[in-house]
């Protein structure tokens, strides 16, 4: 015997256009009508239970026949509780229904109006400068945005609407803040390309003229750098493209329009490493990447000579560096070149005077011996030592420049004297240069 009342089975039947039903059928679908429901009542306690409370709501019912895969119900949510009104249609047969919330008309009327909106207007404000969100009152702040990408959107907007739709309110948050434009990754990938191109010089110097000059790449200037540190870092043995790269990264540093003062710290490394690296280019050719260290060298002052008045211990830092690397005697010729020049770049004839000369006496002797000897690496010391005499070129001034007035003897003495204090290969070659002027100033230094 069946709890569910056969006569509402057979009202649905006679609904639908079923005029007859046998009592077995009757009976057959009261039983599954009574075990449909116990089975999405007791999935609805489950949400009640986990829920914390102990009175059952709408919401249990909807989340039920979701689990259940079965249509929703629409037409139950309501953000206050209902009240249920209760009418007899019949002898022990009561009907319950909704009841109106009920207006007074009086009141409606004589409630005051609504305040008159305000009239239509625009308004232009800046929404980005330089690809950085100004701090006005028409932008949203930071803490605005963060809560705004945690409110649910699109038509699940209603929590619990969403439940009962079968939307569910995920917030995808994106990796990044901008979505580059198809022209935009069209664009990188040509200049990429084009750069890595060893076959047309031609494609490669147009390539780097639109970097110099266009002034609508403000979205692509952290992609450009992040792929001048990934070919730095995978492409050491390749002169090519590190020459390549350092020359992206000059063009990046000549183009007015592109704001690159946050990407300083991350240019500066893969610049560095072209100066002062202790393996560039291929074994084969020694000397290969001696231009690449002067151009990493030329870089190097750009960004010292148009940043370091918003970077205070921008030089220090590159100073420190290049002389720890010029001072380590274990390190090759390359790197100490690339060390000297750096110093020079960073700060001229004062970091000159400070940091390269007083060292010039003990570090004359890590390269002295491949100086005077026929070793393979004779040419390389010969590198060194031209960018020592020609950072020491630097302390002479155009008034001390003489080309006559000391003797033999006062030009043997003053000699004498410079030999002893940047050492006899240094010393040599400044001499050499028959300048009394340059030897004066390094002794007066």
């Amino acid at each position: 015997m069946s709890v569910w009342n056969p006569d509402n089975i057979r009202d649905v039947a006679e609904s639908v256009g079923i005029a007859s039903l046998s009592d077995e059928v009757l009976h057959a679908l009261c039983s599954d009508v009574e075990y449909r429901l116990s089975q999405v009542l007791e999935e609805a306690l489950k949400f009640m239970r986990h829920s914390k409370r102990t009175t059952l709501w709408t919401q249990d019912i909807a989340q039920a026949l979701r689990v259940l895969d079965v249509e929703p119900l629409y037409g139950y949510e309501s953000t206050r509780p209902l009240r249920f009104g209760e009418a007899s249609i019949g002898p022990g047969q009561p009907l319950f229904y909704v009841e109106d919330e009920e207006v007074d008309f009086e009141k409606l009327i004589n409630a005051p109006l609504p305040k008159v909106p305000r009239e239509i207007s625009f308004t232009a404000h800046w929404l980005a400068v330089e690809g950085v969100q100004p701090s006005i009152p028409q932008n949203p702040t930071t803490a605005d945005s963060r809560n705004q990408e945690l409110v649910p959107k699109g038509p699940g907007a209603n929590p619990n609407l969403a439940a009962i739709s079968g939307n569910d309110n995920v917030t995808v948050k994106p990796l990044v803040k901008h979505i580059l434009s198809k022209e935009l990754q069209l664009y990188f990938e040509k200049i990429c390309s084009a750069l890595l191109d060893e076959n047309n010089d031609e494609y490669r110097v147009a390539a780097l003229a639109s970097l110099r000059s266009d002034p609508g790449l403000h979205q692509l200037v952290p992609y450009f750098v992040q792929f001048i540190a990934e070919k730095v870092t995978h492409k050491l043995k390749d002169v090519f493209t590190l020459t390549q790269m350092m020359q992206l990264a000059s063009a990046m540093l000549d183009n007015e329009s592109l704001y690159v003062d946050p990407y300083i710290a991350s240019i500066v490394p893969p610049i560095l490493t072209c100066l002062i690296g202790r393996h560039l280019g291929p074994p084969s050719s020694p000397l290969s990447h001696y231009p690449l260290r002067n151009l990493s060298a030329s870089l190097l002052a750009l960004i010292c000579k148009k940043y370091a008045k918003s970077s205070h211990t921008l030089k220090p830092r590159l100073a420190r560096t290049c002389l720890k690397h010029f001072l380590d005697p274990t390190k090759p010729f390359g790197t100490h070149y690339g060390a000297i020049i750096g110093l020079q770049a960073i700060g001229g004839s004062e970091v000159v005077r400070a940091l390269i000369l007083p060292n010039l006496k003990d570090y004359e002797g890590v390269v002295r011996e491949e100086v005077e000897g026929e070793g393979p690496k004779k040419a390389e010391a010969e590198m060194v030592v031209a960018a020592v005499v020609k950072a020491l070129e630097s302390l002479e001034e155009d008034g001390l420049r003489l080309t006559n007035g000391h003797s033999a003897e006062a030009g043997e003495m003053m000699k004498a004297k410079l030999v002893g204090k940047v050492g006899e290969v240094f010393g040599s070659r400044v001499a050499d240069l028959g300048r009394p002027g340059l030897v004066r100033a390094i002794l007066e230094a």
